[in-house]
């Protein structure tokens, strides 16, 4: 069987090569940038995916004990929006989501497994990559937010980017580091647009991914059509696991309705909140960066707790420990 490699992917045959070229990467090389302001070590890279995509960078962020373990492997985080995780100097918004200092935090008190983070960066066709395009059934798409134009549906790229994600930058993360591969060790995250996207690929590849979060889902996208959509394709629910959260204040303020459509549709599939699914409210939470950087943790504990924890919450019906005093559950 020859194998035949363009860009990052390696497909088998001339034909499968030829048929696949679309979703592979053409060129990863090192970005020549400055150096991250992150706590620990990130490695960044220019990716040039095929058209319709455009170039992106992509930061990889290597647990604290890569270096010294050469033999050790580690499950993976893909992100969504990934200049907005590691360095303020270069956020949307002047304020990072802070997930070096979270991750370095939480793996020195034991409370997730070792991981690495990839980071993919958003371009100007955001809202296009990451709009489920399964779920929109119009030939226009309405952002949800006021006063933003309606947008061609034929325009989305949500199922090219997801093919970029799993065809293509995957493997490439799979060849140039020591992962874990399979699905019970690969995770997906993002917020707002990011978290619409994150459950799009849990449902199209729940092979690939075993566990999804999603910060401020953006329901209100293409008038809720997502909800309808990802409650007919939910992942088996004995081997995935989801997490939601949304905040009550400017535009997290419009999900609550949303969420809890949501959430019935997973009870009535048989999810049971606190076990392998949980929805959770922040009061007072803002739709930004730094309220996402405030509560980053919890779900990184929810997808990354060790299997010891997740098993002893098993035999006790619920989730481990995810939340402070300051932090409330969404109503069912």
């Amino acid at each position: 069987m020859t194998r035949v490699r363009f860009g990052w992917c390696f497909v088998a045959g001339l034909a499968a090569a030829l048929m696949a070229a679309s979703a592979c990467a053409q060129v990863l090389a090192p970005a020549i940038d400055a150096p991250l302001q992150a706590t620990g070590t990130v490695e960044r890279w220019l990716a040039t995916p095929a058209a319709p995509l455009l170039p992106r960078r992509v930061d990889v962020w290597l647990p604290p004990s890569y270096a010294q373990s050469p033999r050790r492997r580690y499950p993976v985080l893909y992100m969504h929006d990934g200049q907005n995780l590691f360095d303020p100097g270069i956020a949307f918004t002047g304020s990072d989501w802070d997930i070096d200092g979270a991750m370095t935090r939480l793996v020195a008190r034991g409370e997730v497994r070792e991981a690495i983070v990839v980071g993919v960066w958003n371009t100007s066709d955001r809202f296009a990559e990451y709009m489920p395009q399964a779920a929109v059934t119009t030939s226009t798409v309405d952002s949800g937010i006021e006063g933003r134009p309606l947008l061609a549906a034929d325009g989305l790229r949500g199922d090219d980017y997801l093919r970029f994600l799993v065809d293509a930058l995957k493997p490439e993360i799979d060849r140039r580091y020591r992962t874990r591969p399979g699905r019970d060790d690969t995770f997906v995250m993002g917020s707002s647009m990011g978290g619409l996207i994150s459950l799009y690929a849990i449902s199209r590849h729940p092979r690939t991914f075993g566990a999804a979060a999603a910060l401020s889902t953006h329901w209100p996208a293409c008038g809720g059509c997502m909800i309808d959509w990802f409650a007919a394709h939910l992942p088996p629910r004995r081997s995935h696991r989801l997490y939601f959260d949304f905040g009550t204040a400017t535009l997290d303020a419009r999900y609550p309705p949303y969420q809890a459509r949501m959430d019935t549709a997973l009870s009535r599939a048989g999810w049971r909140q606190g076990r392998s699914w949980r929805t959770l409210r922040f009061e007072g939470a803002e739709h930004n960066e730094a309220a996402w950087r405030d509560r980053a943790e919890v779900p990184l504990r929810f997808l990354l707790a060790p299997p010891g924890a997740r098993a002893s919450a098993r035999l006790q019906g619920r989730h481990p420990p995810l939340t402070d005093a300051a932090m409330q559950h969404s109503r069912r």
